[in-house]
């Protein structure tokens, strides 16, 4: 592929749950180097989680939230002779960690109106449930991907 990032070698586990994924996840909801206040929303969003779901470790319930989106299968554009094919092809395991967590993040993003912390924690908790916006595109992804089938003989 093209440019590729250091973040996965660089990266620390995040300071209070020790979790890659977590870094990884503020890491991807900063804009503009305002880490604190990215790490501010997800702890805020964590806490969330713990006081709805008080008999679960918030941490896990994030980690199988990002789980649960992953997409194992999606299409990518082929061009072949003239025209262009959705391919469906298996998604290798940094594509799939990366997409869960865009496909989250937008999820949160596109709704307006609450704290950005409620939203995360209402979306993972929601993903968590194998519901949400999230999981909505996830579905899509492989309904997409099911239905183009026939020309999986393109996979390259």
């Amino acid at each position: 592929m093209g440019r590729r990032t250091a973040s996965a070698t660089t990266l620390k586990p995040d300071a209070v749950y020790h979790s890659k994924l977590a870094s990884k996840f503020i890491n991807c909801m900063m804009w503009q180097g305002k880490k604190a206040t990215a790490e501010r929303i997800f702890y805020n969003a964590m806490d969330q989680i713990k006081k709805r779901m008080p008999d679960l470790n918030p941490i896990d319930v994030f980690t199988q939230a990002v789980e649960n989106v992953k997409p194992p299968i999606e299409v990518r554009s082929k061009r072949v002779g003239g025209a262009t094919y959705q391919v469906p092809m298996p998604v290798n395991r940094v594509r799939q960690q990366s997409l869960s967590i865009r496909w989250l993040l937008g999820a949160v993003r596109g709704k307006a109106g609450r704290p950005m912390f409620l939203r995360l924690s209402d979306e993972l908790i929601a993903a968590f449930r194998k519901e949400g916006e999230a999981m909505t595109k996830r579905d899509n992804t492989i309904k997409m991907a099911d239905s183009n089938k026939a020309f999986a003989h393109f996979a390259w």
